[in-house]
Parts: C-alpha cells; structure tokens; sequence
C-alpha cells in the first residue's frame, strides 16, 4: 500500500465517518486510531470549537509522516461549531472519495462553500481549510506536515 493511499484511508475511516475513538494518549486528548496491516494512524487533537491536533502515521512500528493543525471559527455570529462540522464532515467525505486528501478542492452546502487550499505533496505540505458564509470567511484550520526522516 502506498502512504497518501493509506493517510486517505485512515482520514475516511476515522474522523470522517464518526470512527471509534480510542484511550486519550495525553492528558484530555480526543484520539482516533486505524490500523491496516503494517501500517498504523492515530489522530489525537484538543479541543472542540477551536482546537489543535496532530495525526502521524507508522509503518511496521516506525514513524514515518505527520501533520499538524489549528481549526477556529473567527466569525461565531455566521457559524457554529455543529454547522461547521457538519460542513467539513460532508466535504472531507467527498474529497477522500476521490481518493486526496490536500488542497484544490472546493464544496458547496447549506452552511457555507468549503475551500481547500494547499502547496506541496505528502512529502512536505502547508495549506488551510475555510469555510465561506456569504463573503466572509468563518472558520479556519491551518495545516502543515510531511515525512519524517532520521
């Protein structure tokens, strides 16, 4: 299995599709896993309305990439966090559908117009998510990440 094929697989079969959370490996974390063969993902992040998380993936045991995020709503009076969820859970669904899971995707629903924006590749990446309610940007997540290496 290649990694941004697995990354993809693990992001639909956690977060995305209200997967089963897992013991906190940190003091009030909120922690994802999802295993598949020699490869292993968690996703452990803080947090509710704004929050901030990390999600790392292993292969037979040694870590090998990661990335980092920071998600706010700026604008409360245009969203809350219910709407927004909503709203991402909907688009990332979409998004990994198609088999990717950076940047160059946009999404329209009842909430707002989703926006994905990224550079680089699995390797090295930064990018954000926001969501647009009439012409304002409401919510944010910032991200960042790639391969660890020794």
């Amino acid at each position: 299995m290649e990694l941004e094929q697995f990354i993809v697989e693990a992001k639909a079969r956690t977060y995305v599709s209200g997967g089963k959370t897992s013991a906190s490996s940190r003091s009030n974390s909120h922690d994802l896993r999802y295993e598949n063969g020699e490869w292993s993902y968690l996703d452990s992040y803080f947090g509710g309305t704004d929050f901030v998380g990390q999600e790392a993936v292993w292969c037979n045991g040694e870590p090998l990439w990661s990335m980092c995020y920071y998600g706010q709503i700026l604008k409360a009076g245009l969203i809350d966090a219910e709407r927004a969820g909503e709203t991402i859970l909907a688009a990332l669904s979409e998004m990994y559908a198609q088999g990717r899971f950076l940047g160059g995707f946009k999404w329209s629903g009842p909430h707002g117009d989703y926006v994905d924006s990224s550079v680089g590749d699995v390797s090295s990446f930064e990018g954000k998510e926001v969501i647009i309610v009439g012409d304002d940007i409401a919510y944010q997540l910032r991200y960042f990440g790639g391969l660890i290496k020794a």
